[in-house]
């Protein structure tokens, strides 16, 4: 197995940084290689907004949902899917542009989420440790107007970066043969309950705390309720109608 491959298979979330400070280069060189993703039809609808302001930083920790190494990690950062550049720079060739675009939104959260994992994996082969955070779409008015994203443009995560203080064990994943499916969708219920037990076990023993659960009860705070049902209309209100 090539050292790609191994450098993907150990990826583990970083909550805990040391002091040490990235290089600027070194940051560039990251938004470098982000920028060499895939991207739908070359639109390369995304961008990333470097968060330096100590008082920023600890504001969206707080929106955030008390996240506290949003403040504390040498880099902050906050991918946003945007359609505002590509679709303004097509109106300025004198295209008759049509925006809020159900399939717009969906490019465009695609193109900022293959940009982003390409920073992570760039981040992790340098030593960095990353970790993303979701938690920005809890007030994602007020995140949105602390950075004064325009119409057609969206948070959609930030991601920490820095220089790992801990060495957290890596997270099991569902089997291969719960996701990969040859030729049609087949049910995949031994393969979950299998994976329960082993998460089980994960929970109970890993390092830096342990509880009793597993991957299925995890996901119940995540389904039994509506789930931040202010995006839909946040999102309407950005210029995605959804049309």
């Amino acid at each position: 197995m090539n050292s790609t491959i191994e450098l993907l298979k150990s990826h583990r979330s970083i909550r805990k940084f040391t002091d040490r400070k990235i290089p600027h280069e070194l940051l560039l060189d990251l938004i470098r290689a982000g920028q060499a993703a895939a991207t739908s039809s070359h639109v390369q609808a995304y961008t990333v907004i470097h968060v330096k302001d100590p008082a920023n930083r600890e504001k969206i920790a707080e929106l955030a949902g008390g996240q506290a190494y949003v403040a504390t990690a040498s880099d902050f950062l906050v991918f946003c899917a945007d359609m505002k550049r590509p679709t303004e720079a097509s109106e300025r060739t004198g295209a008759n542009v049509v925006r809020g675009m159900t399939e717009q939104l969906v490019v465009a959260s695609v193109d900022t989420a293959l940009m982003a994992q390409n920073v992570a994996i760039a981040a992790e082969s340098e030593g960095l440790g990353i970790c993303y955070i979701g938690g920005i779409r809890n007030n994602p008015q007020a995140i949105s107007d602390l950075l004064h994203l325009p119409e057609h443009v969206f948070p959609v995560f930030g991601m920490c970066l820095g220089y790992p203080a801990i060495d957290p064990d890596v997270k099991p994943r569902l089997p291969v043969d719960a996701i990969l499916k040859e030729d049609y969708y087949t049910d995949d219920r031994e393969q979950v309950a299998a994976f329960d037990e082993a998460m089980q076990a994960y929970y109970s023993e890993r390092k830096g705390g342990n509880k009793d659960s597993n991957w299925s009860r995890n996901l119940t705070p995540l389904f039994d309720s509506k789930l931040r049902a202010h995006m839909r209309e946040f999102l309407t209100k950005r210029g995605f109608e959804m049309k």
